[in-house]
């Protein structure tokens, strides 16, 4: 087991259902930790380019931990709708649909009770693949139609966490889910250090940007010239306190990548990350048209496993996802999920070392 997360921490009843921890193991020596509350990912063990082998997620200790905790997203799966809708609504086939405001006037990650709170059934498929499902009722969070959805992860032997998603609706809704996984290619640790001197690319030559409540503007500007320009590598740190308006908006980088594409839903490369003195690499693979570079701009007064804890910046999200708030912009790829269609996405967390 990855140390400091025990399976019997993570068993208990939850509104009614057993929750558990279950472990994905390669032949590498790869595991990664999952629990069915919130389909979240509580630990990635890998090793660095000595072969030490660290958590490197950020993730709570127990169920309790994430009952309670102040950063309810922490490495979980969101949904229905990933990242935020502006004043917590929108219009489908001419009906006004009002959301829960949970971030101010607007709605982020689903609402007051997404998917990151609830208890998914689980089906355990070997030592590498486990499947979840949770069906989400009309009506549930504001959100229309009857919802059933899979989340698939599975753990290759070449170090890929692949995670799919599957869903189906009974009536025309809108639907756009992720993980927001927190990664920490150093190695989590008390205190887990900052990522300003890893280095990343993106592979997107625009990116959106937001207003002071990082919704966005509706405009989709050039990278080039800005500090969000990762199309060649560079440290996250280099001008992520940079005098530039949008950096003030997110409070650093919390912000949608459009993702270049030859296609519309092609598996195509995303980003890279890697961590100099670990040697750790990240590679993100997905079918999605966006990315969300979040940098773990607020402090969250929790502890993770071996007492761990993660200050400001500790972490790099790389959130896969439709655009924020596309159900207000017809002109941003369709979140629209209609009867008789499947939602189907994949994201492939590829895990590496470089001398």
């Amino acid at each position: 087991m990855i140390p400091g997360i025990q399976q019997s921490a993570f068993q208990a009843t939850v509104d009614g259902k057993q929750t558990d921890l279950y472990t994905l193991k390669n032949a590498n020596g790869m595991e990664v930790a999952i629990t069915n509350f919130g389909a979240a990912i509580i630990g990635i063990y890998v090793p660095d380019k000595n072969g030490n082998f660290e958590n490197v997620i950020g993730g709570h200790d127990s169920i309790d931990a994430i009952l309670n905790s102040s950063q309810k997203y922490l490495s979980t799966t969101i949904g229905r709708y990933g990242n935020r809708i502006a004043g917590g609504q929108f219009y489908l086939n001419g009906k006004k649909y009002q959301l829960p405001q949970n971030e101010g006037r607007n709605t982020l990650h689903g609402g007051m009770k997404g998917f990151n709170k609830k208890v998914w059934d689980v089906t355990p498929m070997n030592d590498q693949t486990i499947v979840l499902k949770y069906t989400s009722p009309y009506g549930e969070e504001g959100f229309t139609g009857e919802m059933k959805v899979t989340v698939i992860y599975s753990l290759t032997d070449d170090n890929e966490l692949c995670i799919e998603y599957l869903a189906t609706t009974n009536k025309t809704t809108i639907a756009a889910l992720t993980n927001h996984a927190f990664f920490s290619l150093g190695g989590i640790k008390n205190p887990t250090a900052t990522v300003d001197n890893q280095i990343l690319e993106m592979n997107a030559d625009f990116y959106l940007p937001v207003d002071t409540e990082c919704i966005p503007t509706g405009e989709i500007l050039k990278v080039e010239g800005t500090p969000f320009d990762f199309r060649k590598p560079k440290a996250i740190g280099l001008e992520q306190n940079a005098d530039h308006e949008q950096i003030k908006n997110g409070s650093g980088y919390d912000h949608n990548y459009v993702l270049n594409k030859r296609e519309e839903g092609e598996l195509s490369f995303a980003a890279r990350l890697t961590e100099p003195e670990s040697g750790r690499t990240l590679e993100v693979y997905t079918t999605e048209p966006g990315c969300q570079l979040y940098c773990d701009n607020f402090v969250r007064d929790i502890v993770g496993p071996e007492g761990a804890t993660f200050p400001r910046r500790s972490a790099v999200c790389l959130e896969t996802q439709h655009f924020p708030d596309s159900p207000n912009r017809n002109y941003f790829p369709s979140v629209v999920l209609r009867p008789g269609e499947r939602l189907k996405s994949k994201t492939i967390y590829k895990f590496g070392v470089v001398e």
